[in-house]
């Protein structure tokens, strides 16, 4: 369209041009034409004697319209010397006068165009002079106007004929052209061309990749400047062939080839090339191979130091999910040494001082140390073995300068090095003979604290460290020194949680007739938590059995465990039924927990905690039970037959607002009673039913004893476990009834004689004699009491065993109590002779009335304060 354009705007400029042309070509015609008539006219010889005739009109007026006609002109006018006319092609024109001929008056001959009276028009003016060269008149001839336009609007056709033609013409020959052009280009506009014309060049020049285009033929159609100056090609490549180039045998083997490749790295001289080749069929037309280059000589080299860095970042982040797995000193050191060898050292040596191993703070004696680690990568080194104590007494050695500096030393070269060889000369010669070439020593620090050092060692076998290695080996010892710490810490942590815990459980089981027990504490592997059990003598030869669990672990719970443990000695001090007893706790733990909320303090609440509270009663063999949220114990008969009663389940302590139950179980004699924590059945690998069944399994394999009871069940335990274990292990005994006596006694003042007299008896019968006044005064004082002040039905109890035990039970609830009578008083004297007498007495309370017991040393008689009981006797 622009072309068309172009051609329509260049035509219509002809045409104009050829108007303007002829139009220009007429007036220049008719001024010759006008000229020269008018010259002809008046140059003849009878104009200028016309003129001076008298009738010039007459004699002219009719050779002016002869001429007019003749000479193809318009008009002839014949002037006189005044420019008026004379004779003229128009008669009735003569006598006006001519505008614009003084030119000619003056002798001019002229032509010009005219614009005027009587009509525009192209003329000519010529002087008629006489033989003497005056002027005697003039003559104008012309063409008007209105004729020229005439001429030209005849030629117009044939010009706009002529331009559109030619329009035509140059529109068909733009389009076959632009046909042509278009089917050479493949359709390629202009704009699709300039951009591929730059393309082109950018692929020439700017492109920072070489690019080769080598033709079916094998020669070299296009090499770009990247190409020339990565391949050293001649500045005639073009159109030589490929062989001729000087490029390499594997290159030049894979560019006549025609084969495609990706990537493939081929040495160019001093250059590693990486080689792309496709073949341009049927992208370029005819068969050929486009080739890029790319210099890979230093991606090559920083893609090895990428992959070494690469390396050495999984290295270390393997070290940090290996080394700290548990919190113990020695297992971390060993897996510092076990992650170290041989990915980054032949030899690895690992030493602590011995106050971090004991859990102590580090001192700043680091002069020796006790070797904890050794790993290496073949036998039959000569480095000293673990367990020895390495001393650092030389200056100079790299071990000392790493302590001073608090810096890892490195030792590149061993063999010329000296300064390692003073600590021990005679084994530094046996590493060097043995292969040891090259060390890195770093102190293992933590907090800014020296804990210990750590050796790498290299042999001949493996390259000597470099600089690199020291940050890699510093930043190693680092991760094994803060698990190292951590561990020292929580030994120290854990070692006084278990010796505060041990100092709060029972150091040994008393000395009881009823039950034959042992028992087991294991604290747990990430720390002690608050179980806890617990044997306590009672009244009448019963034994209160105590096991109980505090949630949570550390000191917290250990204190916490001290707490309830002291509690439950306190009420069982009141001789408390187990349910009443665990009543008592639960509201002590929710006051505790109250006040702890108001506190500001961080420490852990007591609610949840779970108890497990039995009296044993070896007269008859009866068993009370009461549980808070604990689980219930295990039973097996003497035949080996194990069952785990359904006994009532209360909330934990400290929930509040729900009463506590009691069961009750009649035991045989040799039955084996099992209490114990959660942590003996449940643990991460197995649930609280699997527990349960291997408890019952491993009760009914094992022996009676309840130590080989114990042994057996602490078989049911991982290596390491997560929860810490009580277990409370007893074997029930009964009580011989020959040595219990009982007697109903009335609610009369006068039975207490007869009593006493049937105990007497009884004493006598058991071989106490000695005993018998002491225990005759002690039933008489209790049994008058019950009788005076308390209710019937009234019953005396006689108890044999390790002790002597005297019961009198009644069924009033008054609480009596021990008091110094005045001497005004008539009574009040009785329990004070049973106090001096007795070696303890008590009162607990039953579901009916209350119990008043008296206990006595079997071959010992009580020396009472005499002064005293001379004033009581006295009075």
């Amino acid at each position: 369209m622009l072309q068309a354009l172009i051609v329509l705007v260049l035509v219509a400029v002809a045409a104009a041009a050829l108007v303007l042309q002829g139009r220009y070509d007429g007036e220049r015609s008719a001024r010759d034409r006008s000229l020269a008539a008018a010259e002809a006219f008046a140059h003849a010889p009878g104009t200028a004697f016309a003129l001076r005739s008298p009738d010039p009109s007459a004699r002219l007026q009719t050779p002016v319209e002869r001429a007019g006609k003749a000479s193809g002109v318009d008009f002839i006018t014949v002037l006189d010397k005044h420019g008026v006319r004379i004779a003229d092609s128009d008669p009735d024109l003569i006598g006006m006068k001519e505008q614009g001929v003084g030119r000619a008056a003056a002798g001019e001959a002229f032509t010009e165009t005219f614009h005027g009276r009587p009509t525009d028009a192209v003329r000519a003016v010529v002087p008629v002079t006489d033989a003497s060269r005056r002027v005697v008149g003039m003559v104008s001839a012309g063409i008007q106007y209105a004729n020229l336009a005439h001429v030209l609007n005849r030629q117009l056709p044939m010009l706009l004929g002529a331009a559109a033609g030619a329009l035509l013409l140059a529109t068909g020959g733009t389009a076959l052209v632009s046909r042509r052009l278009l089917r050479q280009t493949h359709g390629l506009g202009p704009v699709q061309m300039t951009r591929m014309y730059e393309h082109h060049d950018a692929v020439l020049h700017a492109v920072r990749e070489g690019v080769l285009i080598i033709g079916g033929d094998g020669r070299v159609l296009l090499a770009n400047d990247e190409a020339r100056r990565l391949l050293n090609l001649p500045a005639d490549a073009d159109r030589r062939q490929v062989t001729e180039l000087g490029l390499g045998p594997a290159l030049t083997r894979l560019l006549v080839s025609g084969e495609a490749a990706s990537d493939e790295v081929i040495p160019a001289g001093d250059r590693l090339l990486a080689v792309n080749t496709r073949l341009t069929a049927p992208y370029g037309g005819g068969q050929g191979l486009v080739a890029t280059f790319r210099d890979t000589t230093e991606l090559r080299a920083l893609s090895g130091q990428a992959a070494v860095a690469r390396g050495r970042l999984s290295f270390l982040y393997e070290a940090g999910m290996r080394i700290g797995t548990t919190l113990d000193m020695r297992r971390t050191a060993e897996e510092l040494s076990e992650v170290a060898v041989p990915r980054m050292a032949d030899f690895v040596t690992v030493e602590l001082l011995d106050s971090v191993l004991r859990g102590e703070e580090p001192t700043g004696a680091v002069r020796q140390m006790r070797r904890t680690a050794l790993r290496e990568s073949r036998a039959g080194h000569p480095l000293q073995p673990v367990g020895d104590l390495i001393r650092f007494v030389v200056a100079d050695t790299p071990m000392v300068a790493a302590l001073h500096r608090g810096k890892a030393v490195l030792v590149p070269d061993l063999h010329t090095a000296q300064d390692w060889r003073a600590q021990d000369p005679q084994g530094a010669r046996q590493a060097l003979d043995y292969g040891i070439r090259s060390l890195i020593t770093v102190p293992l620090r933590a907090r800014g604290v020296v804990l210990g050092m750590v050796n790498f060692w290299r042999s001949a076998d493996s390259p000597r460290f470099e600089e690199e290695d020291v940050a890699v080996a510093e930043e190693l010892v680092a991760r094994a020194a803060v698990a190292i710490d951590n561990a020292r810490r929580y030994s120290r942590e854990h070692a006084m949680a278990v010796t505060l815990q041990r100092s709060l459980l029972p150091v040994g089981l008393p000395e009881q007739d009823a039950l034959e027990v042992a028992s087991r504490y294991l604290p747990a592997q990430s720390g002690v938590g608050g179980d806890w059990f617990d044997v306590i003598p009672l009244s009448g030869f019963r034994v209160a059995l105590v096991v109980g669990d505090v949630v949570g672990h550390g000191l917290q719970a250990a204190v916490t465990m001290g707490r309830l443990r002291t509690a439950v000695l306190n009420f069982s001090s009141l001789d408390l039924a187990p349910d009443e007893l665990l009543g008592h706790l639960d509201e002590m733990v929710t006051r505790l927990d109250s006040q702890t909320a108001h506190a500001d303090d961080d420490h852990a609440p007591l609610t949840g905690a779970t108890c497990l509270y039995a009296i044993y009663d070896p007269v008859g063999g009866h068993c009370t039970f009461a549980r808070a949220g604990h689980i219930a114990p295990a039973m097996a008969d003497a035949e080996g037959r194990v069952a785990l009663p359904d006994l009532p389940l209360s909330p934990p302590l400290g929930v509040g607002g729900h009463p506590f139950e009691t069961g009750e179980l009649d035991l045989p004699e040799g039955s084996r009673l099992v209490l114990f924590t959660d942590g003996l059945i449940e643990n991460r690998g197995r649930d609280i039913d699997e527990g349960l069944e291997l408890l019952r399994s491993t009760i009914a394999r094992a022996g009676e004893t309840p130590e080989e009871t114990c042994r057996a069940l602490m078989t049911m335990l991982p290596e390491h476990p997560s929860d810490d274990v009580a277990l409370l292990v007893a074997r029930t005994r009964l009580l011989d009834p020959s040595r219990v006596a009982a007697w109903d006694v009335p609610f009369d003042v006068t039975a207490v004689s007869r009593t006493r007299s049937e105990l007497g008896r009884r004493l006598t019968d058991w071989g106490l004699e000695e005993q018998a006044f002491t225990t005759e005064l002690i039933l008489s004082e209790l049994l008058t009491n019950a009788i005076r002040y308390g209710a019937a039905p009234v019953r005396v109890r006689i108890l044999l065993g390790r002790t002597l035990v005297c019961e009198v039970s009644d069924g009033s609830n008054t609480s009596p109590r021990l008091r110094r009578a005045a001497t005004t008083d008539e009574g009040g004297r009785g329990l004070f002779l049973v106090s001096q007498f007795a070696d303890s007495w008590g009162v607990r309370y039953a579901a009916k009335g209350k119990v008043i017991w008296a206990e006595q040393t079997l071959g010992r008689v009580p020396e009472p304060d005499m002064s005293v009981l001379f004033d009581e006797i006295a009075f």
